[in-house]
């Protein structure tokens, strides 16, 4: 299991990972959580995929895509500020230039049958892993992220809690947070699975 990050993809095996990427969204948003999004010959894609994200990709032994999240600068507007500012006890956002959201998350738990500490997916933690790993070697301190509150239990156990920015409000079917994360060494030791690893390197570093 491997995690990798793609910006603008440079290849074809690249460009396939990103399409497997919306696939997989179609399939958890829609699909298994019956999400309201707009999905178009089975990919969910919006908007905010139009703004030059960085996808932080979890990949099986089978080069399979089975965990995304989608991660875009806060300095540049959110989506937690432009579609659910309901989260936001002021409905306002203060953001800095080493604060980052990280959006879209989802792991196919079917195809991630290993589980690691506290009974969790070890996709599921190599995601977590993925994006504070990526986060901190691109020079930000802290992740913001619009969630569900089941999905808020998951990153207590995991040792990553959430600090929440407001109350939970229900939004169509979820029961949904707002909240903080810390981007630092100490989080992504306590995250990382025993069979990560990453294709990030200082090298690959992108502007912050």
């Amino acid at each position: 299991m491997r995690v990798v990050a793609i910006k603008n993809p440079k290849s074809e095996a690249e460009s396939r990972l990103i399409h497997e990427m919306h696939r997989l969204r179609a399939r958890v948003f829609r699909g298994r959580l019956a999400w309201t999004v707009r999905c178009t010959s089975g990919l969910e894609i919006d908007g905010f995929d139009k703004l030059k994200p960085t996808y932080v990709l979890c990949i099986d032994r089978s080069d399979t895509v089975i965990g995304c999240a989608r991660l875009l600068p806060a300095t540049g507007g959110t989506m937690l500020e432009q579609v659910f500012p309901q989260l936001l006890e002021t409905g306002q956002l203060s953001t800095h230039h080493r604060m980052i959201e990280s959006s879209r998350f989802c792991v196919d738990t079917n195809a991630a049958a290993e589980r690691e500490q506290a009974g969790l997916h070890s996709a599921t933690l190599a995601m977590f892993a993925g994006i504070v790993e990526w986060s901190v070697l691109n020079g930000y301190r802290e992740i913001v992220t619009a969630t569900d509150v089941r999905l808020e239990r998951i990153l207590r156990r995991a040792g990553w809690p959430l600090s929440r920015l407001g109350s939970p409000a229900q939004i169509n079917e979820t029961r949904s947070v707002a909240g903080l994360l810390p981007a630092d060494w100490v989080s992504f030791d306590r995250l990382r699975p025993s069979i990560y690893s990453s294709s990030f390197s200082l090298h690959q570093k992108e502007a912050a």
